[in-house]
């Protein structure tokens, strides 16, 4: 694992945004009630949103970080990063971060990055704008993380694995340098030997397999779900054993490189993959339920959305008034993963946004 820690960083606020239509599982027209019900049941998931054909991840975090800088009250001119983390951006090019910044109206001075990740997208992205906010000079010494997708849109409606587990949302966390901050301890890997684990096999010009006319065709898979080579093919045994191999093995050497306290630590904040994939990881860590909140029962995965939307909806009360010691993980697409230790205090947490 690569180990970081990072001083003077606190996260100051955190919000989330998703689309007003909701789709509900048991109205998915591939499954009876049946199979609706052992879907539900095995993967947490009643309920996803979905975005709209004119809505795109951007417009998601951009009403996210509205919210929360109104809410923080923050000066725009003082926020000198912003990074956005997703899958889905609004072009293969120019990347969308400018776009952002400039619609946000964030000063020209301010420093923009396009990271692409999916489920580890948080962690991977909190790791490095605490990373530059440690190194800014001059300047204001604050930051906007901004993470989500659209996951509806590349999975095909004829994939039982992939559609109905898959929500679209967008999420915006604060972060600002303070010498008050505690630290952050980050552990991260990665294995591209798994890319093929969960992928969209054709992609437009300049890619390894560029579109063509056949980038249409539906096929159907060797496990009898159609799809297209556009739409996310994921070969869920592997995701699943990856899952609970690497995430638990990642939690623990997080708290030992660290010298953590397993007990102290208030919540253990999971990516949402699955309800029974995670709760073999929170078996595997002997970590209370109670200490494990879930946010996939009305959102779905929300890729890197997922740990940011689970603090809005699940932990929001908490988040403003008191001090939680909290333990978040990542894991999935890339194959990615990291780990990550931090604490919050008094954080602003707008209610959750609709679009």
């Amino acid at each position: 694992m690569a180990f970081f820690k990072t001083e003077n960083v606190k996260i100051s606020g955190v919000s989330a945004c998703v689309p007003k239509l909701v789709e509900e599982n048991t109205a998915f027209p591939l499954f009876n009630d049946e199979e609706a019900k052992k879907f539900i049941s095995t993967t947490g998931v009643e309920r996803r949103r979905k975005a709209d054909n004119n809505t795109c991840t951007s417009d998601l975090c951009v009403s996210a970080a509205e919210a929360l800088i109104s809410a923080l009250q923050w000066n725009k001119d003082d926020i000198s990063i912003l990074i956005f983390v997703t899958q889905t951006p609004d072009y293969i090019r120019p990347a969308t971060s400018p776009i952002i910044q400039n619609r946000l109206g964030l000063s020209r001075d301010c420093y923009t990055l396009d990271i692409s990740l999916g489920c580890s997208g948080w962690i991977y992205g909190m790791s490095v704008i605490a990373g530059l906010l440690t190194r800014l000079m001059g300047g204001g010494k604050k930051a906007l993380l901004l993470t989500g997708d659209i996951a509806s849109r590349v999975s095909s409606i004829e994939d039982k694995s992939t559609y109905p587990i898959s929500g679209d949302a967008g999420t915006a966390t604060a972060l600002e340098y303070t010498l008050e901050a505690e630290c952050l301890f980050f552990g991260m890997n990665s294995d591209g030997s798994g890319y093929k684990s969960i992928i969209i096999n054709d992609g437009g010009y300049g890619f390894r397999n560029p579109f063509t006319p056949s980038s249409l065709d539906m096929v159907v898979r060797e496990d009898g779900n159609i799809s297209n080579n556009l739409h996310t093919v994921m070969d869920g045994m592997e995701v699943f054993s990856f899952g609970i191999r690497e995430a638990p093995k990642s939690v623990n050497k997080l708290i030992e490189t660290f010298n953590l306290n397993k007990d102290e630590i208030d919540y253990f904040i999971l990516h949402q993959a699955n309800l029974y994939m995670n709760e073999q990881i929170r078996k595997k860590l002997k970590v209370p339920a109670e200490k494990v909140p879930y946010s996939l029962k009305d959102f779905g995965n929300t890729s890197s959305a997922s740990i940011p939307i689970t603090m809005v909806t699940q932990l929001h009360k908490e988040l403003r008034e008191r001090k939680l010691k909290n333990i978040s993980s990542g894991f999935g697409i890339g194959l990615s993963w990291g780990s990550m230790y931090f604490t919050t205090d008094n954080v602003v947490c707008p209610p959750l946004i609709e679009i």
